[in-house]
């Protein structure tokens, strides 16, 4: 079988354009792996004894402690610092400086309530960011069984140093690298570092130099930090500790800032956009204003609301509400967000990887099959499984308490009708186990278990039918042929042989009368197949984000063909697989290339995980990554969105962005979707806003140049930019278009661009005709004496305040959906019930005494009546454009 390599990384890996720290196996670790115990003794400068105190002391001063990451997560400050620096934000406190010191403390109240609201906020998402390094560090706040002085001692793992020799039992924390002394019976569960679902098997055999260097993971001499003892017992040398141990090189890559997703650089660049838009637009205001109006003072003012109206300060809001929206929203179908900046990305996400043992898997081992030599279903043969693991003593092992929990036989209602008589235990140089029991009969027979290509040589004849086959060289290929057929479909098989013999004993306790030697002439009777089975749901939810434009990739560290076999049962194709070693092989373009194709990764070490990811986001893809082990916990740091589930462990819950707390992954799904109506939703304020905006540009640039007096006054564009604001505050609330949320949603600048480009340019023309309409029809030409003047100026601006509050008002409906507003798309009833009182306050707002404040007047009846051809002919235009541009497929 392919093994992958995870030997040491030449460079550090390039994630979503960052550099994080290689997950490696130490060189030292590698070393140790080749030598005897003498070699070893003298490379590491201890002793079997172990350590005294005084040379762990200084060992201590010479590595640090055997923790993995201190705690460098930002304090209250640098976190304050790094949600101010934000160009909206810093852009809102000038403006809102320069209101205060002006007098204009209104819009000051308002920019600096959007300020506290956006920032705080922020502060409160990041004051709960990531502490995946806290929980890795926690993790060996244990003890181990350590010899210093020449004696055993119980230290705290944190004490330990290179050259400490440990003793191991079942239950313990493996407390370091360690290179393997003695073993006896010894199994090691690390699927949290490498993906397998069952224990491996650890001896104090050094190997070959060339097998080190290929594939240290999955070096039986050598036992990682992380994992533990599931049975048996040995001692080990430590040879690596803290974070120069393979876990710790995990610790170090978790310790990265998160990258800037590509939401968070359209906002930022949506943002800047805006800012030039402004800075080009208020000078010019100001200086237009102050040439033809003569007044300054007055062009400052106006120049400086105008600045105001041109800077989208809804922005944090709108984007905040509708990310927590959707954040509240999720965990009502019981997924929790951990940073609410993921929830868009969720919607974007186009590829999701994810590990196979524990998330596509029940990570828990099950008995599947129980058979014939001929691979027919046979309760005989699982009496007899069921029987040896019944007897055995010590602690059992997965596969034999997947044994016993298999219900669905009258097995376990037998044994009292048997009585043990001996057992034989496992051992590595025969890799069976064997228990001894005397029938009802009177006969006593022995019950073998183990790996087929260790019983069969020990077997003379296989039973089918009732009847005796000789294991002749033609049977035994047969029968070989028959049980790789369960190996190729990702299996863990073990043969059960049997043999009867004349009592020798009596009853279990007296002098062990069986033993190695009995072991041979057996009879082949069949075999017991084992499986972590697939989660229920995963392959409803797998083929629902394929109908979604989400593909699916399983990384796993487990071996190819029992992935395969998992892959196959969640409807997930396996034409093309990758195995580790040949990912070590490739560029990163040649994996960028294989990976668009690839949907499963077998044998990947955590570090391959993150160069898969790394690639497919090199190809712009928006990769989520979904797992559940220690070794998941980097690719779910490095993915754009990382997801973790219900059975998780600590650390890669941490690590996760997103935890799913059913065991149903439909709701996977679910959350993809809410994703992509969050993404809509903000999507929609900043077309509305930027459209709105470049209008705004042409329709005051042409108002101050031809109009003889202030086209609105500041308190009037204030009050016209709050109402407008105010409308724009339920969209988090609105409904989506269900074509909008079929497929995967990005941000596009360039799609934003043309949008802006053509609709904005539709309002200038409807300011236009108001302005003409204004001047011409109601003679606000008429600036001859000073009443006339003021009259003039007055009923322009109200006319203007209304035409511009109703149009960008009702044009949310056209623009929040590429349908037919109204009649194919309905807005959300808090959206609509909104834009009417904002149309009815503008309507009203004239004849109220708080429009005589602002220095509103009363509209004459004609007035309506061209306003209402004004918005009809206005949503008509706008959504022609719209369809125009949907057709050309330029939005």
């Amino acid at each position: 079988m392919a093994r992958t390599s995870v030997a040491v990384l030449p460079k550090r890996l390039l994630v979503a354009g960052r550099k994080i720290p290689s997950i490696r196996v130490s060189p030292l670790v590698v070393d140790c792996a080749v030598l005897g115990a003498p070699e070893l003794y003298a490379k590491l400068n201890t002793r079997p004894e172990g350590l005294t105190a005084q040379e762990a002391q200084l060992r201590i001063e010479q590595y640090g402690p055997n923790v993995l990451a201190r705690d460098q997560r930002a304090g209250f400050i640098k976190l304050l610092g790094r949600s101010l620096l934000n160009p909206l934000v810093i852009l809102l406190a000038v403006l809102a400086t320069i209101s205060v010191a002006t007098g204009d403390l209104r819009s000051a109240v308002l920019m600096v309530s959007m300020i506290i609201l956006s920032v705080g906020l922020k502060l409160i998402q990041e004051t709960k960011a990531d502490t995946a390094a806290a929980k890795l560090k926690a993790l060996i706040s244990v003890t181990a069984s350590v010899m210093r002085n020449g004696t055993l001692q119980e230290l705290a793992v944190a004490k330990l140093v290179p050259g400490d020799v440990v003793h191991l039992t079942a239950g313990d924390m493996i407390p370091g690298d360690v290179r393997i002394l003695e073993a006896k019976d010894l199994f090691v569960t690390q699927g949290a570092l490498t993906g397998e679902s069952f224990p491996v098997e650890k001896s104090a055999v050094a190997t070959d130099r060339a097998g080190a260097a290929s594939a240290p993971v999955e070096l039986t001499c050598i036992a990682f930090l992380g994992t533990s003892v599931e049975s048996g017992a040995g001692s080990a040398v430590v040879v690596a500790t803290g974070k120069n141990t393979y876990l710790g090189s995990m610790a170090a890559s978790l310790q990265e800032q998160h990258a800037e997703t590509a939401f968070d650089r359209g906002i930022s660049k949506f943002t800047w956009l805006m800012l030039r838009f402004m800075l080009v637009m208020v000078p010019l205001v100001f200086v237009i204003n102050g040439l033809t109006k003569g007044n300054w003072l007055q062009a400052f003012f106006f120049a400086l609301a105008v600045a105001v109206g041109l800077t989208p300060e809804m922005l944090p809001m709108i984007v905040t509400v509708c990310l927590s929206k959707g954040a509240v929203a999720m965990g009502a179908r019981k997924v929790i967000v951990k940073r609410i900046n993921a929830i868009q990305n969720l919607g974007a996400m186009d590829v999701l990887c994810a590990d196979k043992t524990g998330t596509l898997t029940m990570d828990q081992v099950i008995l599947e099959r129980h058979c014939d030599v001929m691979l027919r279903e046979d309760e005989g043969v699982f009496a007899l499984a069921y029987m040896n693991s019944h007897f055995q003593t010590g602690l059992k092992n997965v596969l034999d308490r997947a044994v016993l929990a298999h219900t669905q036989t009258p097995a376990a209602g037998k044994m009292p009708e048997y009585v043990k008589i001996d057992e034989i235990p496992f051992d590595f140089q025969r890799r069976i186990m064997s228990v001894v029991v005397r029938t009802p009969q009177g006969k006593d027979r022995l019950i073998a278990k183990g790996a087929p290509e260790s019983v069969f040589p020990k077997c003379n004849s296989a039973e089918l039918d009732g009847k005796l086959l000789p294991m002749d060289h033609q049977h035994i290929e047969d029968l070989k042929k028959e049980y790789d057929l369960l190996s190729a479909d990702g299996f863990r098989v073990l043969a059960i042989a049997t043999k009867e013999m004349e009592p020798r004993g009596t009853v279990a306790g007296d002098a062990t009368p069986y033993g190695k030697a009995d072991e041979c002439d057996l009879i082949l009777r069949g075999y017991v197949a084992f499986l972590d089975p697939p989660k229920a749901g995963a392959a409803e939810a797998i083929e629902a984000l394929r109908l979604h434009g989400v593909a699916v990739k399983v990384l796993s560290g487990d071996n190819e063909l029992v992935a395969r076999k998992i892959c196959k049962e969640v409807g997930l194709c396996t034409e093309f697989t990758l195995l580790g070693d040949q990912v070590e092989k490739m560029s990163d373009e040649q994996l960028a290339e294989a990976a668009e194709k690839t949907t499963l990764f077998a044998r990947v070490s955590p570090a391959h995980k993150q160069r898969i990811i790394a690639a497919l986001q090199s190809r712009q893809h928006t990769v989520g990554f979904m797992g559940d082990g220690i070794n998941d916990a980097p690719a779910l740091h490095a993915a754009d969105v990382g997801i973790s589930v219900d059975t998780a462990v600590d650390i890669a819950k941490e690590s996760a962005d997103i935890i799913l707390l059913e065991k149903s992954l439909l709701v996977l799904d679910e959350g993809v979707l809410e994703g992509r109506k969050v993404f809509s939703n903000i999507i929609k304020y900043v077309r509305m806003g930027a459209s709105s905006n470049f209008g705004n540009m042409f329709s005051v640039l042409g108002a101050s140049v031809f109009v003889p007096f202030l086209p609105m006054l500041p308190v009037q564009i204030l009050a016209n930019n709050l109402l407008y604001d105010i409308g724009q505050t339920t969209i988090p609330t609105d409904r989506v278009d269900p074509e909008r949320l079929a497929m995967p949603r990005r941000w596009d600048l360039s799609e934003l661009t043309r949008f802006v480009l053509f609709i904005g340019p539709c309002s200038s023309i409807f300011d236009y005709t108001t302005y003409l309409a204004m001047l011409y029809l109601f003679n606000c030409w008429d600036v001859s004496t000073a009443q006339a003047a003021a009259h003039s100026a007055s009923l322009f601006q109200t006319g203007w305040f209304v035409e511009s509050l109703l149009t960008q008002t009702l044009i949310i409906h056209v623009i929040r959906t590429n349908k037919v507003p109204f009649l194919q798309s309905h807005s959300s009833l808090p959206v609509m019930v909104m834009s009417m009182i904002i149309v009815t306050i503008g309507i009203l707002i004239p004849f109220s005494p708080l429009g005589g404040y602002l220095g509103f007047t009363r509209l004459p009846p004609l007035y309506w009546a061209l306003l209402a051809a004004t918005l009809l002919c206005y949503v008509t235009l706008t959504q022609a454009v719209k369809m125009w541009l949907l057709r050309r497929k330029w939005i």
